[in-house]
């Protein structure tokens, strides 16, 4: 893989911390108790939850479970999840957490200033909080200790640079959930980078044969689209299907990695795909936590910590077969 950008500080935390669900409704939970056969920490019994603007079916979360999970059965950590595609009823469940009186919340920030009156009163209640994945810019201002995730516009920006070296000329990029920041930026770095054109397509990520009648149609109407920029792999597969029935050469590209997309990168079905490794996001930010609760520990001093992006292609298959089976890449 070529890592676009790199963090040192990841790199430190990986090796101080070294040990090795489908998406549910708004009011979904998901407890682990730690018990995977490992000893866990010998510190007092916490209780952090995590918080996503997760849509139905969108498997890259239960990719950031899993992290998250395994850190927690390493810390003894109660670990909850819930999510909500909606910002309101994201923020509710926020809310619902600091009722709770958890000892840490983790939260994305899709769609940040629905984020920034509940989360003061996280801050108000002496709950620390970590946000991953999208949002990053506006951690710090909301009183996150840090932010772990990629810096989508330079994710955007890697992608532009790759169509240029595959020869694209004219690429369409598919935004699944309108609105999201993070998507946006995603677009928004490959036009600044790619030579060719972009043009921005939404759709209903949460629809699929909706979104696969909007692609196939645009392909058909388009017929210089070389390249489709999918920004999560389910879209992706998805876009493979309404290429196929469009009758287009276009290349599927794509944000995010699942076992999925590494057998389309196999069989060449998907030209590249951009790593932001979900399960680091995961499994750092409860790590965060229970380190700041423990130790004090801020990891990367309050910076950003970066998980990507990397750029991930059929050479790169052999290696992350069994990871992405096994559902932590």
């Amino acid at each position: 893989m070529r890592t676009a950008r790199t963090a040192a500080t990841l790199m430190a935390v990986v090796a101080l911390a070294a040990g090795c669900s489908s998406s549910g409704g708004k009011t979904s939970e998901d407890k682990a108790d730690g018990s995977t056969g490992g000893k866990s920490a010998g510190t007092p019994r916490m209780k952090i939850a995590m918080v996503t603007h997760s849509g139905e079916g969108d498997t890259f979360w239960d990719i950031v479970q899993s992290g998250a999970k395994q850190a927690a059965a390493k810390d003894n950590v109660q670990f909850l999840y819930s999510n909500d595609k909606e910002a309101k009823g994201q923020a509710e469940l926020v809310q619902s957490a600091i009722d709770k009186k958890v000892d840490g919340i983790v939260v994305t920030l899709a769609k940040p200033e629905a984020m920034k009156a509940v989360l003061a009163k996280a801050k108000d209640a002496g709950i620390p909080v970590v946000t991953i994945n999208s949002g990053g810019e506006f951690s710090q201002r909301f009183g996150a200790l840090t932010h772990i995730g990629q810096d989508e516009s330079v994710a955007g920006e890697a992608v532009g640079s790759e169509l240029n070296e595959r020869g694209r000329k004219k690429a369409l990029c598919v935004i699944h959930e309108q609105g999201n920041v993070s998507l946006e930026q995603r677009c928004a770095g490959v036009k600044k980078t790619f030579k060719g054109t972009v043009e921005n397509l939404n759709v209903d990520g949460t629809d699929a044969p909706s979104s696969q009648s909007s692609i196939e149609a645009k392909l058909q109407a388009a017929k210089d689209i070389d390249a489709v920029v999918a920004l999560g792999a389910p879209v992706a597969a998805v876009a493979v299907k309404a290429k196929q029935d469009a009758g287009s050469e276009a290349e599927v590209d794509t944000f995010d990695l699942n076992a999925a997309v590494v057998k389309s990168l196999k069989a060449k079905d998907v030209g590249f795909a951009v790593d932001q490794q979900p399960y680091l996001q995961g499994y750092l930010a409860v790590d965060e936590l229970w380190l700041y609760r423990t130790n004090a520990n801020v990891i990367g001093g309050g910076k950003p910590v970066l998980t990507g992006p990397a750029i991930v292609t059929e050479k790169d298959v052999p290696k992350l077969e069994k990871y992405t089976a096994r559902g932590t890449r």
